[in-house]
């Protein structure tokens, strides 16, 4: 598989505000908010993001993620890029984390000003 749908993603995701990268220590690119995971990307292959289980099950039953194997039972989905339009709903994925990350940071930040 071409490395494109990594390309795409990482330069979408890398413009958000407050957005860093990093190496998920088994070789995938993680994508951080602070000191939260928004999701990683495992190659231009697939990507593992995480959500509150409620969100996960809508996910999944929307068919817009599938459950994730090594935590079948947690928030966690996975996300195939195959196809031409796996890149974007990976970043629609990261999208919905980005905004819940962003949202309760400017909760917290209110809270302590």
């Amino acid at each position: 598989m071409s490395d494109e749908p990594l390309a795409l993603i990482e330069h979408e995701v890398k413009s958000w505000p407050g957005v860093t990268t990093g190496d998920t220590g088994r070789g995938g690119l993680q994508f951080s908010y602070g000191k939260v995971e928004l999701g990683h990307l495992h190659g231009s292959s697939f990507a593992d993001l995480p959500f509150p289980k409620k969100v996960r099950d809508e996910l999944i039953a929307q068919g817009r993620a599938s459950v994730h194997p090594p935590l079948p039972n947690s928030g966690w989905v996975r996300r195939r890029m195959d196809g031409p339009d796996g890149a974007e709903a990976v970043i629609e994925l990261l999208r919905m984390n980005y905004e819940r990350a962003r949202q309760r940071a400017e909760r917290s930040s209110a809270r302590q000003g």
